[in-house]
């Protein structure tokens, strides 16, 4: 029994999707929630806009926002501000909105149609936020599992999460990582995964082409430039 679930991972080939700049934009929207429960859950009045998002996990992103607005970044407060912010994004994602960028749908009906891949998303975001952002562009029920952000600072550690979520007997070297930023080329290296790299996010393709990406498309509308290994029957 073993044996057999390996050979069928083996066969298989593991597909893990960043969600914001990757599948989807929500033109500010996670951003927005975010600082909203900033107001929301300390009462903070001027927002310092010095903290990165692109390619981080939540708790990272909270914690230095904790810190940037003088609250203590404990996990207490962090869970606070997390709570507001799951809360409001729903909200923000119907006042911002924002799209499913170029091709996604499309790539995602063929690949989920094809028995051979197993579709996950490895993401900084925390499962609710994920599935608030992707039940609202229509594409969370392509994605049975995942790495998520709610438990991990650290992307390598989502990354690591991901891969054992997939199930028994997955070989990394089966397993993409599909995502816009350098980070996602560092966290799928860091699980020994190869890497499809997309500038629909902050970074440009000039930039994702220096992080020794496997592949980097200007949009997921590219299906020539997709490894032909995801097509095959």
């Amino acid at each position: 029994m073993r044996g057999s679930v390996c050979d069928y991972n083996c066969y298989m080939q593991t597909l893990l999707f960043d969600i914001d700049g990757t599948l989807v934009k929500t033109n500010g929207a996670g951003k927005a929630a975010m600082e909203s429960a900033l107001r929301t859950a300390f009462g903070i009045t001027e927002i310092r806009d010095v903290v990165p998002y692109s390619g981080r996990t939540d708790p990272a992103i909270g914690h230095d926002l904790l810190q940037a607005h003088g609250v203590d970044a404990t996990q207490e407060n962090y869970l606070k501000l997390s709570e507001a912010y799951l809360d409001l994004l729903p909200h923000c994602l119907n006042t911002y909105q924002g799209e499913a960028l170029p091709g996604v749908t499309r790539l995602l009906k063929q690949l989920a149609a094809n028995k051979r891949h197993k579709l996950g998303l490895l993401t900084g975001n925390a499962r609710v936020g994920a599935q608030h952002k992707l039940i609202h562009f229509g594409l969370w029920d392509y994605f049975p599992f995942g790495g998520f952000g709610d438990d991990h600072r650290d992307r390598d550690d989502v990354a690591r999460a991901a891969l054992a979520a997939a199930g028994p007997g997955v070989e990394p070297n089966t397993v993409w990582v599909i995502g816009d930023t350098p980070l996602d080329v560092k966290c799928a290296r860091a699980i020994g995964a190869k890497v499809v790299a997309v500038a629909t996010g902050w970074h440009p393709y000039e930039e994702l082409m220096e992080t020794g990406a496997d592949s980097v498309l200007h949009t997921l509308e590219d299906f020539d430039a997709l490894p032909a290994s995801w097509f095959a029957k």
